[in-house]
């Protein structure tokens, strides 16, 4: 039998047969892929702890494996506490990228702040509540976030029933979302969501003010930056994939006058935290963040084992 507390490493093997487990799902379909082939000899599993994954499936994985395989390892590593991290930094830096692969690899909930902003830029401009000039009519807004029914589930981001995963990307609702997220109850409206999802821990976060403002005592702080010609091509490129047709003047306008309104703006202008990580990923892949973050976990929690 295994204890939950005693799967440590029990054999390794760093042989070629070496394979990372970066989720539950993932280790669960390596399983039912593999075993009734047969496990060669020399595997090693690496596992998060803190996926929670059953001490009784753990332990018939065990079992399993040692009928087919006479040495082999389950390695258990970087048990992130239960923790908020803030990611915070620059359009089109990745942010959100970066905070779903956290929550996908870590077992966090993933909370969109952007998405939540953008919802209500999506609801303002199809109710009418932004005309042609951009002017947006404060009045009519206000009365109409007491019955908005914005939500996160498993699968993106609703308003009610709809999902409006892909309405909330346009080039429209960019061009307008910084001048609806700078105004003050918006950002009332979006925090109280938000910290109803932060209240039970575990959680990670992107946007411009979840360190500085949203979730200043977060543990593990990032503020992301790149360069904008790096920016714009990424969000030309990401355009382009939704079946859109940007055009990269057009992009790289729209981008840093974001820049100006989110960092010049009253309430929670964009800003770094004085305790965040600072994370240029101009030159980086995303493996190559995702092993700095790693890193940066190793060193301010010293969890890895």
């Amino acid at each position: 039998d295994v204890a939950e507390n005693d799967i440590k490493t029990l054999f390794v093997n760093l042989g070629e047969s070496c394979r990372p487990i970066l989720s539950g799902i993932d280790l669960i379909t390596f399983v039912t892929q593999n075993l009734a082939q047969g496990v060669p000899d020399g595997l090693l599993i690496v596992y998060y702890k803190n996926l929670h994954i059953q001490t009784a499936f753990l332990s018939q994985l065990y079992a399993n494996i040692g009928l087919f395989s006479r040495n082999f390892g389950i390695f258990v590593i970087m048990n992130i506490p239960d923790i908020i991290i803030a990611i915070d930094g620059y359009s089109s830096t990745g942010k959100s990228t970066l905070a779903k692969l956290i929550a996908e690899q870590y077992s966090f909930l993933y909370l969109d702040s952007g998405a939540m902003y953008r919802g209500v830029t999506l609801h303002a401009l199809e109710n009418g509540m932004i005309d042609d000039s951009g002017a947006i009519d404060e009045d009519r807004l206000q009365v109409a976030l007491e019955t908005l029914d914005l939500d996160f589930r498993i699968d993106g981001t609703y308003i009610g029933d709809r999902r409006v995963e892909q309405d909330i990307r346009t080039l429209e609702v960019s061009s307008h979302v910084s001048p609806v997220s700078a105004i003050p109850f918006v950002r009332v409206f979006v925090d109280e969501k938000l910290h109803a999802f932060g209240q039970r821990k575990r959680v990670v976060m992107d946007g411009r003010d979840i360190g500085t403002t949203v979730f200043p005592n977060a543990e593990v702080k990032i503020f992301m930056t790149a360069t904008p010609e790096v920016r714009a091509q990424r969000r030309f490129d990401e355009m382009k994939l939704k079946g859109q047709e940007p055009v990269m003047e057009e992009v790289m306008k729209n981008l840093l006058e974001r820049d100006y309104i989110d960092s010049h703006r009253e309430v929670s202008p964009l800003s770094r935290a004085a305790d965040a990580y600072v994370l240029d990923n101009s030159d980086m892949t995303l493996h190559e963040e995702t092993v700095w973050f790693q890193g940066l976990c190793q060193g301010k929690f010293g969890i890895l084992e």
